[in-house]
């Protein structure tokens, strides 16, 4: 009797998404607030790229750094934690050895069950480390470059984002024009980022792309009013 292979259709955003999520969501919300702000208070083009551009150097900068920093941390905090489980392995291996049946026996199996696992890897003592890293204390080692990638990631996924709501503004003569398009464009482009962010992170598309918009023309309609309270 012929049977349809079982596909497994699960999806884990892998770093390089989530970097990209966070970089292209900021890049397209915080540009997008601060030129509708300077809609609100002045008419000059210059001005309103000026500051854009500026703001998205600084940002890319800072997001970058910011994922940067981060990745080391995680990636500092993984080696001090290893080379705590090899001390542990070394000089107290009953100790060890209890706690991986322990990890054994809340998954439901017995002790004897638990018995030879536990002595085959205390002979493997790289293997043990490994199973103590991701089983007790639920790290995985991170990848060599994976600071260097977060940062041009982020930063480049954050000037990509930033330009979006920008571009009329550069390519148009009218200041009041240019805020018109720039707030489609951008509402769009936001909608569009949300529905594939949801796709790909397994909530409901169409969920996604509504918070996105919700939360980019919140941000911009309350610099937008703020700026022109102000300059009134």
């Amino acid at each position: 009797m012929p049977t349809t292979p079982h596909t497994e259709e699960h999806f884990t955003a892998s770093h390089t998404v989530r970097d990209i999520v966070i970089g292209t969501s900021d890049g397209l919300t915080v540009p997008f607030a601060l030129a509708a702000g300077l809609s609100g208070a002045v008419d000059s083009r210059g001005i309103i790229v000026t500051a854009g551009v500026a703001e998205i150097a600084a940002g890319s900068i800072a997001m970058g750094l910011g994922g940067y920093l981060a990745a080391r941390g995680d990636a500092e905090h993984y080696e001090n934690e290893r080379r705590r489980e090899q001390w542990e392995v070394d000089n107290k291996p009953e100790v060890e050895a209890q706690e991986v049946r322990d990890v054994f026996l809340s998954y439901g199996l017995t002790k004897q069950e638990a018995e030879p696992i536990v002595k085959a890897l205390s002979q493997r003592p790289k293997d043990w480390i490994d199973f103590m890293m991701r089983f007790e204390l639920g790290l995985e080692a991170p990848e060599p470059t994976r600071a260097r990638n977060s940062a041009a990631t982020i930063a480049v996924s954050y000037i990509v984002g930033g330009l979006v709501p920008l571009a009329p503004y550069i390519f148009m003569g009218s200041a009041h024009a240019a805020f018109g398009v720039s707030v489609g464009v951008t509402l769009a482009a936001l909608g569009v980022f949300g529905f594939i962010k949801g796709h790909f992170t397994g909530t409901q598309p169409a969920r996604g792309a509504l918070q996105t918009v919700l939360i980019g023309g919140v941000a911009a309609a309350a610099a937008y009013g703020l700026a022109r309270a102000i300059g009134q």
